[in-house]
């Protein structure tokens, strides 16, 4: 089992549209068993792949979510689907993820997290991270990606701290990557306070108007210039407009007419796996 974050401190850099579409590719295509774990109080990942009424539902029918590994206390909630309850902490060893479809399974995101108390600290933060150890005993995942939020937070580090490796996906203007080099001196203070081995495993664009577009030329002037030249993935993925309407579907870039786009995603999946194969040689 490889585990893989997928970061950036910028929102809006495609960073759901890539985790989901990466979990599709390998589960249908390569035929690879993954599991999506929302990490993300927004829960952006979890919306891709439930309708509103499913999510509501899954919560009423007291489903497991991404709040089931962290709370390990009882306590009451006051919720919109449930009302007023109380919540018992759960072994991490009965928290079972949702299966989406064949191999393809979620641990969906909840947005009780912005109300759950995680000191720094508390050792709480490495419960991800032996949970997906446990989980792994019976289920035996080829693949994990973790959708991270785009902000400094005991959830990025529970996610840096669950990984093998971290994942940038990068739209090419130049906010974006300041975003790159923020993250990259947080992931650096985080190695020096856990010891961490995480390793970056590579940087892919996304919503890309064209190769011949002056933005993008820039940008990848800017990568090829400096220390991120040798992790850009040689393939991008193409801002298409319909993406997000796929996505409201439950659908994905394999499902989509665009041939260019297809192409991008199974080239990023395979040099992906052709990276995370040399390293362990």
């Amino acid at each position: 089992m490889k585990v893989i974050s997928l970061i950036n401190m910028k929102g809006g850099v495609g960073k759901t549209t890539l985790a989901t579409n990466l979990c599709d590719c390998l589960s249908k295509r390569n035929k690879k068993k993954v599991l999506l774990v929302d990490i993300d109080p927004q829960f952006n990942s979890t919306q891709c792949l439930f309708s509103g009424d499913e999510y509501v539902q899954y919560l009423k029918d007291k489903k497991d979510t991404i709040i089931n590994v962290f709370d390990d206390t009882t306590r009451t909630s006051t919720s919109t689907v449930n009302g007023i309850s109380q919540s018992n902490s759960r072994e991490l060893k009965d928290i079972k993820p949702f299966k989406f479809k064949d191999d393809f399974y979620l641990l969906p995101g909840n947005l009780e997290l912005y109300k759950l108390n995680m000191p720094s600290g508390s050792g709480r933060e490495n419960r991800l991270k032996k949970y997906l150890q446990q989980i792994n005993k019976e289920e035996k995942f080829d693949y994990v990606f973790i959708d991270t939020p785009p902000t400094p937070s005991v959830w990025m580090t529970s996610a840096l701290l669950a990984s093998d490796y971290y994942l940038i996906p990068v739209k090419p203007d130049p906010i974006s990557f300041v975003g790159i080099d923020l993250l990259e001196s947080i992931i650096n203070s985080k190695r020096e306070d856990y010891d961490l081995k995480i390793k970056c495993i590579g940087l892919v664009f996304s919503m890309v108007e064209g190769e011949d577009s002056i933005v993008y030329r820039k940008a990848l002037e800017q990568v090829e210039s400096n220390k991120w030249n040798n992790l850009k993935f040689a393939k991008y993925i193409p801002k298409r407009t319909d993406v997000a309407k796929y996505q409201l579907n439950k659908q994905f870039i394999l499902d989509m007419a665009h041939s260019d786009i297809r192409t991008a995603l199974t080239g990023i999946v395979t040099e992906l796996e052709n990276r995370i194969n040399n390293e362990t040689k």
